[in-house]
């Protein structure tokens, strides 16, 4: 597993630093659409790498958090769109082929019910939730303005904090080999939490289906 690891955390490492030196601000922006768009690339990847080329020189702390908030703004705005318009019928059509189920559609309705406009605020600044949050979103029909400057106030914070690691480690990346071997065993452990997550994911969609 460890070998499989490394091998994930070497692709999305590669994948994320070609996409942002050949396209600048705009590959931010699109890497973290991705992320928001219910496609798990972790932003825990992107925005550090963003903020160490925020410690060569090559961009800013501010552009890249914004750049960042935009992307996630544009990929939750897909997500939003499709929650709306296929909703409670297209999960329960569909969903079983991804493992959602109309019991999924009810917990975020009671998500919403309790918290609110509020959920997708908090949502953006939580791991792993912020990448699935504007789709219940889409199902509750949450107002769209509203929707978006709550999508761009919880992610940009998000962004910026991610990318000032980044930028503080940037410095001695290559000066210290500590901060090296300290961020490879982070992304590992990153990498490992995701996997462990969507293991444990399968297994209790899978127990939960009708034999």
């Amino acid at each position: 597993m460890s070998a499989y690891i490394e091998h994930i955390i070497g692709w999305l490492a590669g994948f994320t630093t070609a996409v942002i030196v050949a396209m600048g601000y705009p590959g931010v922006a699109l890497l973290m659409a991705i992320e928001s768009a219910c496609i798990p690339l972790p932003s825990e990847i992107i925005m550090p790498f963003a903020g160490y080329l925020v410690a060569q020189g090559h961009f800013t702390l501010w552009g890249v958090a914004t750049a960042g908030a935009i992307g996630n703004n544009i990929g939750s705005a897909i997500a939003y769109e499709v929650g709306k318009h296929g909703g409670r019928p297209i999960v329960e059509r569909y969903g079983r082929y991804v493992l959602i189920d109309a019991h999924d559609i009810d917990k975020a309705d009671r998500f919403f019910a309790r918290f609110g406009d509020w959920a997708v605020l908090i949502g953006r600044m939580l791991p792993v939730i912020r990448t699935f949050i504007a789709f219940p979103a889409g199902v509750v029909r949450m107002p769209y303005l509203r929707f978006h400057i709550f999508t761009f106030i919880g992610s940009w914070p998000w962004c910026f904090g991610l990318a000032w690691v980044g930028m503080k480690l940037g410095a001695a990346w290559n000066s210290d080999p500590r901060v090296k071997a300290v961020l490879h065993s982070l992304d590992v452990v990153i990498v490992a939490v995701v996997l462990a997550a969507a293991a444990w994911f399968v297994w209790h969609k899978l127990r939960r289906r009708p034999s």
